[in-house]
């Protein structure tokens, strides 16, 4: 397991006790491999590794998640990730996007991946709407059923088009928009009196 901020990361073959990176992390600002257990924490032995080499780790998940363009047609053939999730905004160019496809890079476009705040942030605005109020277990239970559908609709858009997953998530987006224009009513419905 390997993790990384905007001076470098860590590596650690055996993995991290992640709770206690995030606890380092949020008191003092920095990233050390260290275990911690209660108050009491130990410093564990990991390599130092650049950025760039932690892109080329051989992992099962990749997960780009501070910034974008990161990933690029120069990088792309030496990313030997079987899953790229883009947490960040953006983090693949779209000219390392095919390159990761034809290596067999399975990737979580960004469009998907960061739907959940956005969906967390209607959820917010629909409670606001009706003076009703849901507990954080029935947020947390509708956004999984959401995104879980959804992800769902666009894998089998990838299946069915033998498509990639960003490819996807767009035709799904457009196909949504064009049923929202439909069912409201498009310019010509208007302009043809047919309201």
């Amino acid at each position: 397991m390997a993790v990384s901020d905007s001076s470098g990361g860590i590596y650690r073959k055996e993995g991290f006790h992640v709770p206690s990176l995030i606890k380092l992390k949020n008191e003092r600002r920095q990233l050390e491999a260290i275990y911690c257990e209660n108050d009491l924490c130990e410093k564990v032995e990991a390599e130092t590794i650049t950025n760039e080499e932690l892109l080329q780790l051989d992992v099962d998940i990749l997960i780009p998640a501070a910034l974008e363009d990161v990933i690029t047609e120069k990088n792309a053939p030496k990313i030997k990730a079987e899953t790229l999730v883009e947490v960040a905004n953006g983090p693949v160019t779209s000219a390392a996007d095919p390159i990761l496809k034809e290596n067999g890079v399975f990737v979580i476009p960004d469009i998907l991946a960061n739907a959940g705040g956005v969906t967390v942030s209607y959820f917010e605005w629909v409670q606001n709407k009706a003076g009703y109020y849901w507990t954080e277990k029935e947020v947390h239970d509708r956004l999984e059923e959401r995104m879980s559908k959804e992800y769902w609709a666009i894998f089998e858009l990838t299946e069915k088009h033998d498509i990639d997953m960003r490819t996807a998530a767009y035709a799904h987006a457009l196909s949504r928009i064009g049923k929202a224009l439909t069912a409201q009513g498009t310019k010509d419905y208007f302009q043809n009196g047919k309201h």
